[in-house]
């Protein structure tokens, strides 16, 4: 991963707040509000480059969990872009606002959310007490049910550590999504859910991932309502160094 002090390209395109998509919170009741919300475009063939690639992702039924183990992705944080600073400060760097180090290169001690994509929140990270966790966009477990657990070692490791799959977020909001798919979760904060599930696209179609039906009805129902939604790009490539290795 290019290493970029106050910003990347890819942590822009992932924070891109997108206003227009209305769609209720799956799982929680939380009804759907008619037309998408503001300049919302009607279901359709229609859209930008998000709602295209989400219709072309290929749909197939959720595989067992059988074998999933966090392990299987190698260790966590693993330096895969050889900065040598771990994915997990990588990625805090990039998303956080003044960013202070222990060290003075590499080990964030504190910054800010500002605001949280998931909450629209400002949250507080300080190093040993955080309220702010690392997301993968696509969880991991998801991913094995869909395809990883066919992949080379090298890939299943890239994939944990690829900054366009990642994302630092309010902790507690995290882990209500689980291992949970554009069909069961979306973010509470209804401004960044067109961001949130281009995002998902993107890491899927790049990883060759695949989608269930009700998962791809999601992911186009909510990019329906945002015209000319970008597709995510970048991140690191899709198999980590040989000297990387998982269990």
């Amino acid at each position: 991963m290019m290493r970029l002090r106050g910003g990347a390209v890819i942590a822009a395109a992932l924070l891109m707040a997108v206003t227009g998509c209305t769609e209720g919170i799956p799982g929680t009741g939380e009804p759907a509000e008619p037309g998408g919300g503001d300049g919302g475009a009607a279901a359709g063939q229609g859209g930008g480059a998000a709602l295209a690639a989400a219709r072309e992702l290929t749909v197939k039924g959720r595989a067992p969990k059988t074998g999933y183990d966090r392990d299987r992705f190698g260790t966590p944080w693993a330096d895969t872009d050889s900065n040598r600073c771990d994915t997990r400060d990588d990625i805090l760097e990039r998303d956080l606002a003044d960013v202070e180090f222990t060290d003075g290169r590499c080990e964030v001690a504190s910054g800010t959310l500002d605001p949280d994509p998931y909450t629209g929140q400002e949250v507080a990270y300080v190093r040993g007490r955080s309220q702010v966790d690392i997301d993968h966009l696509v969880a991991l477990s998801d991913a094995w049910q869909k395809g990883a657990q066919g992949w080379e070692a090298g890939k299943r490791i890239a994939f944990a550590n690829d900054p366009l799959n990642l994302l630092a977020v309010d902790a507690s909001t995290n882990r209500s999504k689980g291992d949970g798919d554009t069909a069961t979760w979306l973010p509470p904060n209804k401004a960044y859910r067109c961001t949130y599930v281009a995002g998902q696209v993107a890491v899927k179609r790049k990883y060759g991932l695949w989608v269930t039906s009700a998962e791809r009805d999601a992911m186009t129902r909510v990019l329906s309502g945002c015209p000319d939604e970008p597709l995510p790009t970048g991140g690191n490539p899709t198999a980590a160094p040989p000297r990387f290795s998982a269990d």
